[in-house]
């Protein structure tokens, strides 16, 4: 039997400084740190359900789209998971097209407070630590991502030593 993932998108925004945005969830223990993701509804384009999705999480919009993944990357949710909504038990796990953002707004943007509030706390985290604050099961997909994006995070960081 074909296994079945949910269409996903994640969301990796950067400060000017070339930090990234990550943030607990409600439902961790100490590794729940991840950066802002979320389902694609049914007919939406990937770039539209990551801008919908930036809002939902963080109230964040104030942003500029540096780069796209070249393509999907999937996980699959581990047996012992227990946060795994209803709607998402059909599936073995996600597959997500990923986006590059830039943060052009004020920190004061910046909402985590949201109606159905899936963090708890944020902050700017060095892109180079960002894997090591996430649960196992997504860690691999985090990696390849941040190398993905590691030349366009450097070239913020160049900008913004200049």
């Amino acid at each position: 039997m074909k296994k079945e993932y949910r269409p996903n998108v994640g969301l990796m925004v950067l400060n000017h400084a070339g930090d990234v945005f990550t943030a607990r969830r409600v439902d961790a223990r100490q590794k729940g740190w991840q950066m802002p993701q979320g389902g694609i509804d049914e007919g939406e384009d990937p770039y539209t359900a990551a801008l919908r999705e930036l809002k939902e999480e963080t109230g964040i919009e104030s942003v500029s789209l540096i780069a796209e993944s070249t393509h999907w990357y999937t996980y699959d949710f581990p047996a012992d998971v227990t946060f795994v909504s209803e709607k998402k038990k059909k599936f073995a796990g996600q597959t997500q097209k990923w986006f590059l953002f830039e943060f052009t707004g004020d920190e004061s943007e910046i909402n985590i407070n949201q109606d159905h509030a899936e963090f708890r706390e944020w902050a700017w985290t060095p892109a180079e630590r960002v894997a090591d604050m996430i649960v196992e099961f997504k860690r691999a997909v985090y990696e390849r991502v941040i190398d993905e994006f590691m030349p366009f995070i450097e070239a913020v960081r160049a900008n913004a030593k200049r």
